[in-house]
């Protein structure tokens, strides 16, 4: 699965979202993301890897191995 593709379908869920993949093995199924959303507002930590984990159901199944996250609203990402 490509950096892209992942991508597409954070922003399917997250249509403001920006959006940084890391590869962290070269082997395209282990990676890095950092999401920055205002949709992350007033949501826990918690809520936010759901957000992000429901997106991505599917491919965590099985094309995507592991998935690290950072997620940040635009506020906290300027800090």
């Amino acid at each position: 699965m490509t950096a892209n593709e992942i991508i597409a379908k954070i922003r399917a869920a997250l249509p403001d979202a920006e959006v940084e993949m890391q590869d962290l093995t070269g082997t395209s199924d282990h990676w890095k993301a950092v999401i920055v959303s205002g949709q992350f507002a007033g949501k826990s930590l918690i809520e936010r890897h759901r957000l992000i984990n429901a997106a991505l159901a599917e491919e965590l199944k099985g094309p995507i191995h592991a998935l690290t996250l950072d997620v940040k609203t635009p506020d906290e990402a300027a800090r």
